[in-house]
């Protein structure tokens, strides 16, 4: 048997493969490490900030009105890059996303930056 996991397109409500699934962790489509998922479908950035969920679809969704009163997390260890493919499947039919809902890659991708990149990530002083 196999040990190897599938590498699962997370669409945006537009239909375009806009991050990347191994689980537990997500790529964005340059193969940088951006968050993880928990076994409960919550999603975190890298510096363990509540990013949303992850839908059926896949997509990340968050509440329009969010309290903030989710605590930060301690992060894993750095998940490595990797390989993006080069083609994706189209995305499935999806669902209208409640109106107090919305899609985190289309919406508010700068809550899942990059590890060099993010106005989140801790201050260096």
């Amino acid at each position: 048997m196999s040990d190897t996991k599938k590498l699962i397109p997370i669409y945006n409500s537009r239909g375009e493969a806009a991050a990347f699934l191994l689980y537990p962790n997500i790529y964005n489509v340059h193969g940088e490490w951006i968050g993880w998922v928990t076994q409960e479908r919550k999603v975190y950035s890298i510096y363990g900030h509540y990013v949303g969920i992850l839908s059926n679809e896949p997509r990340i969704l968050r509440q329009r009105e969010w309290a903030y009163n989710e605590a930060r997390v301690k992060t894993p260890e750095p998940a490595p890059p990797i390989r993006p493919p080069l083609r994706v499947p189209l995305a499935p039919l999806m669902a209208e996303i409640r109106q107090n809902y919305i899609d985190v890659l289309e919406e508010a991708p700068d809550l899942l930056p990059a590890a060099d990149f993010g106005d989140l990530r801790d201050d260096l002083d």
